[in-house]
Formats: structure tokens, sequence, C-alpha cells
């Protein structure tokens, strides 16, 4: 059972928001099942994605992680919903963070004309959130979760970025 996060931490690269990962999520797994302990590599193999929040385990910084972009989420809703002038109560999700100036951000944000503008606004929110969570840690479990979801971000913009635009848009057209 390894435990050399400082070698393995160290040797990774430094990711920038909007740049390319230089490899994928499973291949960071592969690499750190090598230098990690196993208990702490299940944790990192199963972080809670979006539709999993409610498994959020024990962890505090991934407990803070799903309670900000839980509380992101609904307050997306509650903008949207006002757009559209529905009832935003039966699409929020409880347990969420708590911020004067998120509802604020949110609103800024939804005024973007480009949706594809607001999901960058939406990820770099997200990835300076992770900043946040990752300070006063530098060699230990909590600063691999964040490097991961920073990674999943990354990957995200990735297939956004690769993706063949008019294939998908024929799709679209053809389905309305």
């Amino acid at each position: 059972m390894p435990n050399f996060y400082f070698y393995f931490i160290s040797s990774l690269p430094t990711l920038h928001f909007q740049s390319r990962p230089v490899f994928s999520f499973k291949n960071f797994l592969a690499l750190a099942k090598e230098f990690i302990p196993e208990e702490d590599f299940l944790v990192l193999s199963n972080l809670p994605s979006i539709p999993d929040y409610p498994k959020a385990g024990d962890l505090k910084l991934i407990k803070d992680w799903v309670s900000f972009d839980t509380a992101l989420h609904n307050e997306l809703v509650k903008v949207r919903a006002g757009k559209i002038h529905a009832e935003a109560a039966r699409y929020l999700r409880p347990d969420g963070y708590v911020s004067a100036t998120l509802a604020q951000t949110a609103a800024t944000i939804c005024r973007q004309p480009s949706l594809n503008e607001q999901e960058k606004m939406l990820d770099k929110l997200r990835w300076e959130y992770l900043d946040e969570l990752a300070a006063g840690h530098f060699f230990d479990l909590e600063y691999l979760i964040v490097y991961a979801y920073k990674l999943m971000i990354m990957e995200r913009w990735e297939k956004i970025n690769s993706a063949d635009k008019e294939t998908l848009l024929k799709e679209a057209l053809n389905n309305n």
C-alpha cells in the first residue's frame, strides 16, 4: 500500500482552465493507483458526479464541493424558471451552499446571449471554487480530489470543442 503523495503530486502537470487535458481522468486514476493508499484511491475513483450527489461521502472537501455545485444548480433553476414564469421549487435540490453573491452571479451568467459562453462562465466559477477548496492542501488526498474535478471540467470542454458541430446541428434540426 504505497503512500507517495509528494512524489505523485510533484509529477503532475499544472492544469489551466480552458486548456487541453494532458491525460484523461481514466489515465490519471491509473497513475494514482501506483502512488496512493488503496482506501484513498477508492475515494478518488468514486467521486460523486452531478447525478450522484446524494452519495457525497464523509470527506469535508467533497461535501463542500457538492454543496456549492448544488447551490449553483439551484440558483440557475430559479433564474431560468423566472424567465419562463414557471415554478422552480420542484426542480431544486436540497442542501445547497449558501452565498449572498451566488444568486447575482447566476443571474449575470444567464444574461449572456451565448449558451456556450454561459457554460464557460459556469465552469470558470466552479474552477475558482475548486481553487478555494484546494487552499492549504498541497500533497494530500484533498489536492488530488480538486485536481480530479478540474480534470473532469477540462475533459468536458475537450468533448465540446471536438464535437462535430455540423452533424449535431443537423440531428437537432431533424428531431424537431
